[in-house]
């Protein structure tokens, strides 16, 4: 890309090697190669300093075309005399990562690691909030009082009067403690753990400095009301958030406060998607000569339910009702189908004399009968029809083959083992 074929010596491929890329790599090529590399090593997300550094310097060389065709041609000695002892400036691998990624610094979530220091986030909060399907249909709002840590509004979250504080010196300031069990001969067991001295803080503050308001706690309860806005057409297991609003810690971006809808059963209604289903038990009467009922809806009007006379609804039948499901969540004058599953509840017991059948026969349609002759009707054998639960005689019968099967097994070995057949 320079007019030449760049030169290979000794020392003028490693930033090359550093990289992932070829020594012929275009400016694009560069920039994608450090970016990837950058974020795996950043010291934010637990990677190494001084690989990070590397990474930086191979970066910083090779974007600058001047300096990437001395060290193409003459390598990194020449780069040290003509960087460093030519009155040069060498540059932090911070700035370099924030020129390239903007001035918010890391790609993390958290501020510039310059100086050390860099600002995690705070964990979320997660509630689960019960809601009723009325609540979903109509939509509601709840308020919820919830109790939070503030930033110390005497102190400003420093913990001390002055704000000085000194460096704990159990963890040097790291907010971390290594313990070494030795579990056996050559082997050991290296535990990292929150230093019990700072907190985690990495500082300590003498006790004669320390905020009289929050004790050196640097933060204090508090309790917020929340307006929890539940929308028409919500769907059980969404979630609504509250950025910002759980606990404040110093030096940490506070997190959400997340709640998740929880739908209570209805003991009426079921819901699938934006669609309603309700079960309605009919008569026979019913059934065959037609019904009306009222029912009553989850925003309270009463839908007037009937069948056209002269309909028959047959056992397990489904009959829907346009625009009378769950609203669509953000377009509620969408709504879902209404779905009625009819079940029919034959009569118990009781039979029906002559008269009731003959007038029964003349409006169905006729009874198909087998046409048998009287002597066959003589060689045939008589029977009664039981009443039974099939289930229940299912579960029987599996229990008994069970018992047999034990019996069997009871025998064969009281028996001992089997003869054998004789080898001719």
């Amino acid at each position: 890309m320079f007019g030449r074929a760049p030169l290979k010596t000794s020392n003028s491929t490693r930033f090359y090697e550093v990289l992932g890329i070829s020594v012929t790599a275009t400016q694009e090529e560069l920039k994608k190669a450090y970016r990837k590399a950058a974020i795996k090593n950043h010291p934010d997300k637990g990677g190494d300093p001084e690989k990070f550094k590397e990474i930086s310097q191979a970066y910083e060389v090779l974007s600058d075309p001047e300096k990437r065709e001395l060290y193409d041609q003459f390598g990194e000695d020449a780069l040290k005399e003509g960087m460093m002892g030519g009155g040069g400036t060498t540059h932090n691998p911070f700035d370099i990562f924030e020129s390239f990624f903007g001035s918010g610094g890391s790609p993390f979530g958290g501020r510039s690691s310059r100086g050390g220091h860099s600002q995690r986030r705070g964990d979320d909060v997660v509630h689960p909030l019960k809601v009723s399907l009325e609540d979903l249909y109509n939509g509601t709002t709840k308020k919820l009082s919830l109790a939070r840590n503030v930033l110390c509004s005497k102190c400003k979250g420093k913990g001390s009067k002055t704000g000085a504080s000194s460096r704990c010196a159990a963890c040097q300031g790291s907010g971390m403690k290594v313990s070494i069990r030795q579990l056996g001969p050559g082997m050991i067991q290296q535990m990292q753990h929150v230093c019990p001295d700072c907190k985690g803080s990495g500082e300590v503050i003498h006790e004669k400095d320390k905020c009289p308001q929050c004790k050196g706690r640097k933060v204090m309860q508090d309790k917020k009301m929340l307006e929890v806005h539940i929308e028409k057409g919500m769907q059980n297991g969404q979630k609504i958030t509250f950025q910002g609003e759980a606990d404040e810690a110093p030096d940490t971006q506070t997190g959400d406060i997340v709640f998740v809808l929880q739908q209570k059963e209805h003991p009426k209604f079921k819901r699938k998607g934006d669609d309603l289903f309700v079960e309605r038990t009919l008569t026979l009467t019913e059934a065959l000569c037609g019904f009306h009922f009222a029912l009553s809806h989850l925003d309270g009007r009463q839908l007037l339910i009937k069948t056209i006379p002269g309909e028959i609804i047959k056992p397990g039948q489904y009959k829907a009702i346009s625009d009378e499901g769950m609203p669509h969540y953000q377009r509620p004058f969408m709504r879902g189908m209404l779905y009625i599953h009819f079940s029919i509840n034959f009569p118990e017991s009781g039979t029906l004399t002559t008269e009731q059948l003959e007038i029964i026969e003349d409006v169905l349609p006729q009874r198909s009968l087998d046409e048998l002759t009287d002597m066959e009707l003589d060689e045939c054998e008589d029977t009664t029809l039981l009443d039974v639960n099939i289930d229940d005689e299912m579960r029987r019968k599996q229990q008994q083959q069970q018992h047999e099967a034990y019996e069997e097994e009871e025998d064969d070995y009281n028996g001992g083992p089997r003869a054998q057949c004789a080898q001719q």
